[in-house]
């Protein structure tokens, strides 16, 4: 029986971690309703004096809609390579299970300890001549995210009893059709918490784009703060709403879609 002690004990260490988190959200949310003065005070009271202008102002010069259309159009082709790739990795990883295939599994999983190193990445995307498109951002979180996708499904996978395997090829199925017929259904827990984790790191990520994005027509939705933020004069007013404007949609389809990622991400560890 649990101590009545220790469940308060753990109860108040969650509370304290949640406060941790949400602070910050309230200081921003309060603060993108203040002036200019107000705001610069980086105060947790509510304003003096209640304004949507800032709201008005980000949506007026902060090209909110081409911003999120870059924002989406990356975000959306980042998550059906990862999906796709990592999936067909995982499957082959997972099934073969030969000296080959552990070296290959034991590179991705030394892509989540390897930091990634922007200066040769920047050189590579130069001497390939995609710096500052589409496809060099695409590329770039491709390769970072793959290895934790790869990591994440080849656990999955082993609960995935290989019998089904044998039963299907024995019918005549060819191994692309047992992948995407049987195997990859199979699959939609994990792949929904790879989806959601995916998109989150490329909404948010700001040093991606800044470092490989020279044309700023094709900023994502986090780069055009630079609008609203300066050296000398900069109304944190402004730049509090457009960061409520930002963190708004993938906060809300993390909240709607958190109980897949707990699913997911606990799956794996059932077996193996």
């Amino acid at each position: 029986m649990e101590h009545p002690g220790r469940r308060t004990l753990v109860s108040l260490i969650v509370f304290l971690g949640a406060l941790v988190i949400l602070v910050p959200f309230y200081m921003i949310l309060v603060n993108s309703f203040k002036g200019i003065r107000e705001s610069a005070l980086f105060g947790m009271g509510l304003p003096s004096e209640w304004s949507f202008d800032n709201y008005k102002e980000v949506f007026d010069k902060g090209n909110i809609v081409r911003g999120f259309k870059n924002s989406f159009l990356i975000s959306g082709l980042v998550v059906v390579c990862v999906t796709l790739f990592a999936s067909m990795a995982a499957f082959v990883i997972q099934r073969r299970d030969d000296r080959f295939m552990r070296s290959a599994y034991l590179l991705f999983i030394m892509g989540l300890i390897v930091p990634v190193s922007i200066v040769p990445t920047i050189r590579l995307m130069g001497d390939l001549h995609i710096r500052g498109t589409y496809l060099s951002l695409i590329m770039y979180y491709t390769a970072v995210l793959l290895p934790f996708a790869v990591f994440l499904l080849v656990g999955f996978m082993k609960q995935i009893p290989r019998e089904l395997d044998e039963a299907a090829l024995l019918e005549g199925c060819g191994y692309f059709r047992l992948y995407w017929r049987i195997i990859l259904p199979l699959l939609v827990t994990v792949l929904v918490t790879v989806t959601i984790v995916v998109m989150v790191s490329v909404w948010n990520d700001f040093f991606g784009p800044f470092y490989l994005m020279t044309d700023s027509t094709k900023w994502t939705i986090v780069l055009q703060i630079f609008n609203f933020v300066s050296l000398y004069n900069t109304n944190w007013g402004i730049v509090f709403a457009f960061m409520v404007i930002v963190i708004a949609p993938i906060l809300l389809v993390y909240l709607l879609l958190q109980r897949y990622i707990i699913d997911g991400l606990t799956a794996g560890s059932v077996k193996g």
